[in-house]
């Protein structure tokens, strides 16, 4: 098992506290962002971990591999995720530098069977309440029927009475063979694909969601992960606050 972390990010709406900081570098509680994780991956003897960087390439994180992506200003998370295609085999969990996880939502991933899987979680709402910075309509929705994805966008507001509706969280998890399909797609996708790509206006502004709801479309079998357990997405300083209270 290996790991890739997406931190090419600018995050622009904590203001000055990442001007010259990478977010996944912020403490909570004496510890950053990215090191919980690393953490947290090293109680699981997963050792192999690369950090995608952008604009900002320091990290001084010991032990953990690196690759700058060269063309973060051209694309999306989606892109970035990308410029590890050369590394993207095996089994994966890909996440984003700005996340923190409990250890039982780990525990989740790692014991998901399928090829690719999706963490979800449908007790969602709560995390929004207060969160005027980053409001519940730029929540990553997930529709699911029959404990299948239906559809992955920000913002999904109706369902039906046989439907749920949950958030992404923004880790995924590959199988062997699930990291060859979703790498294969995607290059048969930067052939063919010109203009809008899904809910972004082209494939290089796509974000995973919209690489998700494309597998989904084309029929292939994409597993959501219900979780359990606290998470928080440090994107504002109300999360920065939040994340304090729930991690240690």
């Amino acid at each position: 098992m290996k790991v890739i972390i997406i931190a090419a990010g600018y995050g622009s709406r904590l203001g000055n506290l990442t001007k010259t900081t990478p977010k996944g570098l912020l403490e909570i509680n004496g510890k950053s962002i990215l090191q919980r994780q690393i953490d947290l991956f090293y109680s699981k003897k997963i050792f192999d971990i690369t950090i995608i960087t952008g604009p900002h390439k320091k990290f001084g994180l010991s032990d953990i591999s690196y690759i700058n992506d060269k063309k973060y200003d051209e694309h999306d998370v989606l892109g970035s995720l990308m410029a590890a295609k050369n590394i993207f085999h095996g089994e994966i969990i890909t996440s984003y530098s700005d996340i923190i996880f409990e250890e039982k939502i780990l525990d989740q991933l790692l014991n998901f069977k399928g090829d690719i899987g999706v963490p979800i979680d449908l007790d969602w709402e709560k995390y929004y309440e207060g969160r005027t910075q980053h409001p519940k309509s730029e929540a990553d929705n997930v529709l699911l029927k029959n404990n299948q994805i239906v559809e992955i966008k920000k913002n999904i507001m109706s369902k039906n009475n046989d439907e749920m509706i949950g958030e992404f969280l923004g880790p995924m998890v590959f199988s062997e063979h699930g990291s060859e399909i979703f790498v294969k797609h995607y290059e048969k996708l930067e052939k063919s694909i010109h203009g809008k790509f899904h809910n972004a206006p082209s494939l290089k502004k796509a974000y995973l969601t919209d690489m998700i709801q494309e597998l989904i479309t084309q029929n292939i079998h994409v597993d959501p992960i219900m979780i359990n357990g606290n998470w928080c997405e440090i994107d504002t300083s109300q999360d920065l606050i939040r994340a304090e209270k729930l991690f240690n």
